[in-house]
């Protein structure tokens, strides 16, 4: 059904198109300065032409993700979406990320006991161990490198798999169709990746239903919850998809942006380099800054009031994760770095039920990969000028493409 003319919409200004590319890749597009000027609301364009309203409000977010009124079911009709590639899975919802309560319950409560902050921490000499491994390998091979491929992808990749269960000699084969589901503009392409990595994880799991159970996450669900028939095979294959996908492409993201924003602000390095005690403040006000995943996207099943504006039954709602962090009225002089800002309420994780499974581990990721690089690489800088350096299109993950550097 057509949702119902809203009397608080104004016909006479044009929405804003959403999403659109960054000219900077660590600051909002600058189509998006009338969006930060109409806080709490306003109205954007989706490329297919519908409109939708955007949140760009840091309270306002922060309430209305924690609303149950707004669901995150993409196969509902009239669900937004803001790429074609969404066209391809409307009829497959993403476990987690996809699926309201109480799905969305049980399916966390399975794996909230593998993503505690307590076990993030137990992980740590892990993720060390793998960070220094990827150091050692530049090293060997000198400069310059190019930092994507060398050490802000493999990384995570190796913790992801490690924790999981998955084989990371299979790791060219996993982050191809990852590469494909996020940033494929053919439909048809990515419903094909979609279905090799299913198929793929699917195979992985049946060899777990008949060996000896390990200590990983994907044991863990085969021995225990499909086993006792908590979980279909089905189910499993769909956690596992979106912790693999997820586990790897986000954190990967913010390494290589991380440092190039760090370089880039070399005062702000200078603080870290003096004050090592800094980092785990500075990757919260990274999270803040960069915003990678900008535009989680709801529908609204009930009518909605916000302020004056009434968000109708049967419309979208997409929240600007750049546009939010920078909310002036929560962050003072939010374009700037601030390690001493308490950034901690920032919505990069997004927030209420849907917020994100894996922080911790990210958190902790970033904290000792982008640490190390620094303290092992204290010549690390750009082997090409900073401009040059190609970023990802708005409608994917943000992040570098490339990122070649020398020390």
């Amino acid at each position: 059904m057509k949702p119902a003319p809203n009397p608080a919409v104004d016909l006479d200004v044009k929405p804003v198109d959403f999403p659109q590319d960054r000219t900077c890749p660590y600051h909002p597009p600058t189509g998006y300065d009338s969006l930060r000027a109409a806080r709490p609301l306003s109205r954007v364009t989706l490329y297919d032409g519908r409109t939708a309203w955007l949140v760009s409000a840091r309270d306002t977010a922060r309430t209305l993700l924690s609303d149950p009124r707004l669901s995150s079911d993409r196969t509902k009709p009239g669900y937004p979406a803001t790429a074609p590639r969404f066209l391809a899975l409307r009829d497959r919802r993403a476990a987690l990320l996809n699926v309201d309560d109480p799905e969305h319950h049980t399916q966390r409560r399975m794996l909230v006991p593998k993503f505690t902050l307590k076990r993030a921490t137990a992980l740590r000499p892990a993720i060390r161990r793998i960070v220094d491994e990827r150091i050692d390998a530049m090293l060997a091979q000198g400069p310059p490198a190019e930092l994507v491929s060398a050490f802000a992808l493999p990384v995570p990749s190796t913790v992801i798999c490690e924790l999981l269960g998955v084989p990371y000699a299979d790791h060219e084969f996993f982050e191809e169709q990852s590469r494909l589901l996020l940033r494929s503009r053919d439909p048809l392409e990515v419903r094909a990746a979609r279905d090799r990595l299913d198929d793929y994880l699917g195979e992985l799991i049946d060899r777990k239903l008949t060996g000896p159970p390990g200590d990983a996450v994907l044991d863990g669900l085969v021995h225990e919850q499909l086993r006792d028939g908590t979980l279909d095979r089905d189910g499993a294959v769909a956690l596992a998809t979106i912790l693999l996908v997820a586990g790897h492409e986000t954190t990967a993201n913010m390494i290589s942006l991380g440092t190039y924003t760090l370089l880039q602000h070399p005062e702000r390095l200078a603080e870290l380099r003096a004050d090592p005690a800094l980092w785990p403040a500075a990757v919260e006000e990274l999270l803040r800054m960069l915003s990678i995943a900008d535009g989680l996207l709801r529908q609204a099943t009930e009518d909605i009031e916000v302020g004056a504006t009434t968000i109708r039954a049967g419309e979208g709602v997409v929240f600007s994760t750049s546009v939010i962090n920078r909310d002036d009225s929560a962050y003072s002089a939010p374009d700037t770095l601030d390690w001493h800002r308490p950034a901690r309420h920032h919505v990069a994780f997004g927030f209420g039920i849907h917020q994100c499974l894996g922080q911790n581990l990210a958190r902790a990721e970033l904290e000792i990969a982008l640490s190390a690089l620094f303290e092992r690489l204290p010549g690390l800088d750009f082997a090409i000028p900073a401009e040059e350096a190609p970023f990802k299109p708005g409608d994917t993950i943000q992040g570098m493409l490339e990122l070649p550097v020398t020390w």
